[in-house]
């Protein structure tokens, strides 16, 4: 049985990474907020100490250190520009580490973490859950066994529908969050350069605070996008039904199902983790300089735009 602790555990994926741990057999001993509704903690690990202060937190986790009752691993689940410092508190800390996506909002933040997991022998993991989807397995290993001298033409959209109070958080703040390519889209540029190999071309037609658009070109596909968490930009078909979320993806006109799946995904990535098949700084870097690459890029009209950019004309 392992022991972790927990950095964020009032935010919204915190209730994933607790079951995730549960359900692989380990043990949340720490946990921190400086927000206390965290009662789900009751639902997984009750006796759990926690902590809204992170001198005081610290302080318990390096008691733990000294008694020779050391953390093996801290889970982090803050606010996107906290990542960086979390996780080497926790490297600091003689403690392995599972971050939650985004890894960092620049790439030259993966060089100063290498230089610490060098300096404390400790190993970081981040949850790219969407390369353990069968569907998206599956989708790889066909690109992989088609010819190599074409492209999938790719229509890539999620909208997940936020409320008044997303751009009133840390969301809606770029320097916080890096922005909505970021936040929420940054595990989907993943996905596809794992499914279709290195990134070639990255233009940008849509970036506001609620939205963002674009077109990516890959050694195997060439992918328009959209993103989204205004509920107007759900198909009128789909509102109607009372759906605030909708995702789609089209290879070459053909529906590539992931919808159904995604909250086992953690456990999964937890038990990869535990047996040393976590994903590391380096599989992170791709996404993370496409997503800082959309937060700086000109906007323009150039190359092809996705369907759903004629709904903003």
């Amino acid at each position: 049985m392992k022991s972790f602790a927990l950095i964020g555990a009032a935010g919204y994926i915190a209730p994933r990474h607790m079951k995730a741990i549960r359900d692989t057999g380990n043990d949340l001993v720490a946990a921190f907020d400086p927000n206390d509704s965290v009662g789900v903690i009751d639902s997984h690990f009750p006796e759990a100490d926690f902590f809204t202060e992170f001198e005081r937190f610290d302080r318990h986790v390096d008691k733990l250190r000294r008694q020779n009752k050391g953390i093996d691993y801290v889970s982090i689940c803050s606010p996107n520009y906290l990542h960086d410092s979390h996780m080497r508190f926790g490297m600091r800390s003689g403690a392995d580490v599972i971050c939650e996506k985004p890894l960092v909002l620049n790439p030259w933040n993966i060089d100063g973490l290498a230089e610490i997991e060098r300096d404390t022998g400790r190993k970081i993991n981040t949850i790219l859950q969407l390369r353990l989807h069968p569907a998206i397995i599956a989708l790889r290993e066909q690109v992989q066994n088609a010819p190599h001298d074409r492209k999938v033409e790719v229509d890539l959209t999620y909208i997940t529908s936020r409320g008044k109070w997303y751009l009133q958080s840390w969301k809606g703040e770029d320097r916080k969050s890096g922005g909505i390519a970021t936040n929420i889209g940054v595990h989907f540029y993943d996905m596809l350069h794992f499914a279709f190999g290195g990134l070639q071309e990255n233009i940008v037609h849509l970036h506001d605070e609620t939205k963002a658009s674009g077109f990516l070109e890959y050694e195997r596909a060439r992918v328009r996008w959209f993103l989204s968490v205004d509920v107007n930009d759900i198909p009128e078909e789909e509102r109607s039904k009372g759906k605030r979320t909708y995702r789609a993806i089209l290879a070459d006109g053909e529906s590539i199902e992931f919808s159904d799946g995604f909250t086992d995904l953690h456990t999964r990535s937890y038990e990869e983790i535990l047996a040393g098949r976590g994903f590391g700084l380096e599989e992170n870097r791709v996404a993370i300089e496409t997503v800082a690459h959309i937060r700086s890029a000109e906007i323009t009209t150039a190359g092809e735009q996705h369907p759903f950019m004629r709904n903003l004309r």
